[in-house]
C-alpha cells in the first residue's frame, strides 16, 4: 500500500497501535518507509506502548537493583525480547538477564584492544564483577549468580559478529591466562572452552602461524585432551 494513501496519513497514535502488532522482525523495514514512521520508532511513545502490550507485567517490576542501568522503554523492550528469545526465561529475573546480556555484548563490541597486560585487570575483570553483582543484588545466591553470568557469557559469545574485531577479542580472552578472582566472579570452564572452540572453528582462517601456536599452547594448559579438530594449522 502506498504511503500516500489514507493509511499513510493516519495520526501517530493509530500508527503506533498498528505497528506494535506487526512482528518485531519487520519493524526495521517499516521504519525505513517514511520519515514520520522512523521518528515514531526513535521516540518513547511507541516503545512504551510495545512494552505494555507485549510484556504487560513489566510495569509491575520491583525496584531496579544492581549496577547496570535499566534505561528507557526501548532498552527495556530489547532486554525482555532477548530474555524470551535467547534464554527462554519467564519471571522476575528475565529483564535483568536481558539487560546484562545487552550490556556485556555492547562492551565487548565497542571495546578497543588495550595492551595484552591490561585487559586482564581492566575491561574483562570489570565485566565479570558487574555480571555477578547484578544478580547478587537481586537476592540470588552466589551459585545462581555464577551460573547466570556463565549462561550470558556463552550467549554473547555465540552472537558476536564474525569479524576481525571479534577475533581479536576472543584471542585476548584465550591468552589472558587464569583469572585470579574469587568465585562467583571467575569465568566458568564452559565459557573458557567456548572461547577456544570458536577460535579454532569459526575463526581458524584468521590466524597467522605464530598466533595459532600461541593460542594452542594456552588451550593445552587449560584442557587435556583437546579436540583433534583444533589441531593442525
Amino acid at each position: 500500500m502506498s504511503v500516500d494513501s489514507s493509511f499513510g496519513k493516519l495520526p501517530d497514535h493509530l500508527l503506533i497501535e498498528i505497528f506494535i502488532r506487526v512482528p518485531v522482525s519487520e519493524w526495521a523495514q517499516i521504519s525505513c518507509v517514511k520519515k514520520q514512521w522512523a521518528n515514531l520508532f526513535r521516540g518513547e511513545c511507541l516503545w512504551q506502548a510495545a512494552l505494555a502490550t507485549t510484556y504487560p507485567l513489566a510495569n509491575q517490576a520491583k525496584r531496579w537493583p544492581g549496577p547496570i542501568p535499566r534505561g528507557l522503554s526501548k532498552r527495556r523492550f530489547a532486554a525482555l525480547y532477548v530474555s524470551k528469545h535467547i534464554f527462554s526465561l519467564d519471571g522476575e529475573i528475565d529483564e535483568i538477564v536481558g539487560h546484562t546480556y545487552l550490556f556485556l555484548k555492547e562492551q565487548l563490541e565497542l571495546s578497543t584492544m588495550p595492551p595484552s597486560s591490561s585487559i586482564l585487570h581492566g575491561t574483562i575483570i570489570g565485566l565479570l564483577r558487574v555480571l555477578a553483582d547484578q544478580f547478587i543484588a537481586c537476592g540470588k545466591s552466589r551459585d545462581m549468580a555464577h551460573d547466570l553470568a556463565s549462561q550470558i557469557w556463552l550467549a554473547v559469545l555465540d552472537n558476536l559478529e564474525e569479524n576481525e574485531h571479534t577475533f581479536q577479542i576472543l584471542k585476548r580472552l584465550a591468552q589472558e591466562g587464569d583469572v585470579f578472582l574469587p568465585y562467583p566472579y571467575s569465568r566458568s570452564i564452559k565459557v573458557q572452552w567456548r572461547v577456544f572452540e570458536k577460535l579454532f572453528t569459526d575463526f581458524r582462517d584468521c590466524f597467522d602461524h605464530v598466533d595459532y601456536y600461541d593460542v594452542l599452547a594456552c588451550a593445552k594448559t587449560k584442557f587435556q585432551p583437546i579436540p583433534s579438530i583444533w589441531l593442525g594449522y
